[in-house]
């Protein structure tokens, strides 16, 4: 039995076209790849961390605070780990971590380094495993005078295993390195590693003063683990009428999965324009063919084929191309999801275990198919215009001009099939309804600049210019150009890349310690009022000037408006404000003193004349414009702060807006002087210090004196900040490489869909008497205008998008690093023109009379 007529005419039709089928498939596998390797490492992602989800905790609950817990959380914990009344079951374990920074050194080397201090309890982890190395020795911790260490503190420090570790007053013995911990994020230990010492040798550093950050958890182990999530929920409540948190496994893996899913979500959106671009192409590619099989059309019409059945002809080709790019890009995509853990180990809590997602690959191999189609439907549908008669006088009544209301349709469901896909990839309409505008502007800017430049090339021809760069310039708009195409696909690639890097930029910008405004380079805080004269006596000694100490005075909120702030939900009322957001519930750290500093902005009020003249009055306090948003005050109410068992009432004077972008000492809640000079406070001042060798032995001294004040070197921070940037930007810098490497597919494509009409171009041209030469740089000048304007607008619009996201996500001012910018620039240009003459390279080498024997 013969295949029917539109099965044997559409493998017919491939095979003339078999090179331009090829690349478009490619364009199309090129996407799916990226969607599937996203979303198979999703997959993986939480599914590990489903399996790990009480690893990452290391126990079945934990209990925290940012204060020692009181007699009513520890009696809590107490009735966790008993055993239910009457039963034989075992009782459960408690273990306590008490987590604060401290400034740490060896004795027998030079340089101090900021850590971040864990004294643990015996029995912590009980789940999962601490690896150190040498292996085994996590146990010997709990013996007097011992401490584990990241591995990058021991180069840091200059150290080696059984050296002495100086923290605070304590002096410690370094039995090992820490390898791995349940739930620990790489990336959090490059600003400040992290050190394991016994909960018993926590009191002999003498770190914990007045003051200090400290974070309480403690981990419990159940008699019933499955107990964990119902205990969760019934008793946080009341931990948080204590100030304390209750987090199960479950709630844990739930947090974690949530956070991990959205990172995914970005990822995959990115990759979905390159799949979205890959589909631009074959709309392309299918509209040009179209024009091109006229002739064909109209053969098969006066033969007595129906529309639909030249019509399904192509379709058919459309669909067979999609389904093959999308098995191609399934396979690369299995592939490259191994990438990714390694681009983001730095940043996940878990290790992830790559294996092939079946969801994940039918849902590429869908999407992939559905892309085909639904782009390659509207042009498609001109054939229905198409009658024999209109074919054959198609120089005197070109098809496809009436209005056609199907066509309409089909784009129609073009624009809704990118909603639902961008909706289906984020996981929330909101993002799907942004990613959806942000890419038809983008695209409509491009598509509009593409005609724009045909336009204005045709309207101001440079007749005056060398015939070949005329010709070059002509090319642009003759019949079947490409000006659209690789507008579109390579310009949206380039401006994905050149937004990625402005954020990066701008984000970073203040952190960088040779900006020209000689910004403070070294904070040092945690100081008491006792110590101030002999840290600025050293400071001076050292010859570094530092800006005057500013007091800091930890304080909550009892009261706005009147109105108390009640933290157990089953005592709040009508006149009780329930402190479920975290303004209310959240512990200031505020200052006083008579005027702005460089880092803030009066929005409302004024500022007052003088310190507090009546002492029973309330006192002026200046708000941050957000924090009084969230409190729900303005200029006049009046706010109860409850400052270490002391109500103290103040009257909002005025708002203020604050860049928290610079290091300044920046705080939420101002006083007026008068109020506050009595309250327990400790201190904090900044200095700039330009040599590195300089901050190093200044910081060191400091910690041998006093072991109680931190100290952090900014410069430590950028590095940090930019190593954890560094690793996420590359992961979404190499999925938006898909886009550029499909815009440079589809570019491909599209000279190759031309290949036909520009040999006959090169022929006439070399008949008529130009030389190789001159057909060369017709070429030339062709493809270098395509890619001035791709990069061009490529640049525009990143310029905007950059602007956009550093005013109105990071609040922060813009700078454009025009060099840079300007790189990328030239690199698309010549991307551009490297394609372009290697796909002529045939145009080129032809001659008129072979040309004309293969007609």
């Amino acid at each position: 039995m013969k295949p029917p007529f539109v099965w044997r005419m559409a493998w017919r039709e491939s095979r003339a076209a078999r090179r331009r089928l090829w690349l478009l498939t490619g364009a199309v596998a090129a996407g799916v790849a990226a969607l599937v390797a996203v979303n198979s490492f999703a997959v993986n992602l939480r599914e590990t961390v489903t399996v790990e989800a009480r690893a990452l905790l290391g126990a079945d609950l934990s209990v925290s605070s940012r204060s020692p817990f009181t007699d009513r959380v520890t009696t809590l914990l107490d009735t966790l780990v008993l055993p239910p009344t009457g039963g034989a079951a075992p009782a459960g374990r408690s273990a306590l971590v008490t987590s604060f920074t401290g400034m740490a050194y060896v004795p027998r080397t030079a340089g101090v380094r900021l850590v971040q201090v864990a004294g643990v309890e015996p029995g912590y982890p009980f789940y999962g495993e601490i690896r150190t190395e040498p292996a085994g020795v996590w146990t010997d911790l709990q013996s007097e005078g011992k401490v584990l260490v990241d591995p990058s503190l021991l180069p840091a420090l200059q150290a080696r295993v059984g050296d002495t570790l100086a923290l605070g007053e304590a002096r410690l013995e370094i039995l090992g390195t820490v390898i791995s911990q349940p739930g620990a994020v790489a990336a959090a230990t490059a600003f400040s590693p992290r050190i394991f010492i016994a909960a018993t040798d926590v009191e002999r550093t003498g770190l914990l003063r007045f003051g200090s950050r400290a974070e309480y958890e403690a981990f419990v182990l159940l008699p019933d683990a499955s107990r964990a999530k119902p205990l969760a929920d019934q008793y946080r409540p009341v931990l948080r009428g204590e100030r304390a948190r209750i987090r199960s496994s479950e709630d844990n893996r739930d947090d974690l999965r949530d956070a991990l899913t959205r990172l995914s979500n970005y990822l995959g959106l990115v990759a979905l324009i390159a799949l979205l671009l890959g589909g631009l192409g074959v709309a392309s590619a299918v509209h040009v063919f179209i024009r091109q099989k006229l002739d064909t059309i109209a053969v098969l019409r006066c033969l007595g084929a129906t529309w639909r059945q030249v019509f399904s002809v192509y379709l058919l080709q459309a669909v067979a191309m999609g389904l093959l790019g999308s098995a191609v890009g399934a396979g690369l995509g299995v592939a490259l999801q191994q990438v990714l853990p390694t681009l983001l180990a730095d940043i996940l809590p878990v290790n992830v275990t790559v294996q092939v997602a079946p969801s994940a690959v039918l849902l590429g191999v869908g999407l992939g198919l559905w892309v085909s189609v639904v782009f390659a439907l509207r042009p498609l549908l001109t054939i229905r215009g198409v009658s024999p008669l209109v074919t054959l006088r198609r120089e005197y009544e070109p098809p496809g001009r009436r209005r056609d209301w199907v066509r309409a349709a089909a784009g129609l469901a073009l624009a809704l099939s990118v909603f639902a896909l961008a909706v289906l990839q984020a996981g929330r309409v909101r993002e799907g309804i942004g990613f959806t505008v942000g890419v038809g502007v983008s695209l409509l800017v491009l598509w509009l600049a593409s005609l724009g430049l045909i336009r204005a090339v045709r309207r101001w021809f440079p007749s005056r210019w060398p015939y070949v760069w005329r010709q070059g310039l002509a090319n642009l708009y003759r019949p079947a150009n490409q000006t659209v195409t690789v507008v579109l696909s390579l310009g949206f690639g380039a401006f994905l890349l050149a937004t990625l890097y402005l954020a990066q930029h701008n984000l970073l910008r203040d952190l960088r310690i040779g900006a020209p405004r000689l910004q403070p380079n070294l904070v040092f805080f945690d100081i008491q009022p006792d110590q101030r004269d002999g840290v600025s006596a050293m400071l001076d000694e050292a010859g570094v000037e530092a800006l005057p100490p500013v007091p800091i005075v930890p304080m909550r909120i009892r009261s706005v408006k009147g109105r108390p702030v009640r933290l157990v939900r089953d005592t709040t009322g009508p006149d009780t404000l329930r402190a479920d957001g975290w303004a209310y519930r959240r512990e200031y750290r505020s200052t006083y003193r008579d005027s702005l500093v460089r880092s803030e902005k009066l929005l409302e009020g004024r500022w007052w004349d003088g310190p507090l003249a009546d002492p029973g009055a309330p006192v002026a306090v200046s708000l941050e414009q957000e924090i009084a948003a969230e409190l729900e005050v303005t200029i006049g109410d009046e706010i109860v702060w409850d400052v270490q068992g002391v109500p103290i009432a103040s009257r909002v004077a005025n708002l203020r807006e604050v860049d928290w972008a610079r290091f300044e000492p920046n705080f939420f809640a101002v006083f007026q002087e008068g109020a506050l000079e009595r309250a327990p406070q400790m201190l904090a001042t900044l200095a700039r210090v330009d040599s590195a060798s300089q901050r190093g032995l200044l910081q060191r001294r400091l910690a041998e004196r006093y072991p109680n004040v931190t100290s952090v070197d900014l410069a430590t921070v950028q590095v940090a900040i930019e190593g954890i940037l560094d690793r996420v930007t590359l992961a979404i810098r190499f999925m938006a490489g898909f886009s550029l490497a499909t815009g440079a597919i589809v570019l491909i494509g599209a000279i190759a869909t031309t290949r036909f009409q520009r040999i006959r171009e090169a022929v006439l041209l070399k008949t008529l008497g130009a030389t190789r030469s001159q057909v060369f740089r017709v070429v030339l000048a062709e493809y270098l205008a395509l890619g001035l304007l791709a990069s061009g607008m490529a640049i525009l619009l990143s310029t905007g998008a950059g602007w956009a996201i550093a005013t109105w996500v990071f609040k922060a001012g813009f700078a454009l690093p025009a060099l840079s910018l300007a790189a990328l620039g030239a690199a698309v240009v010549v991307l551009t023109v490297t394609i372009g003459l290697w796909n002529s390279a045939d145009v080129l080498r032809r001659t008129p009379l072979e040309a004309l024997r293969n007609d």
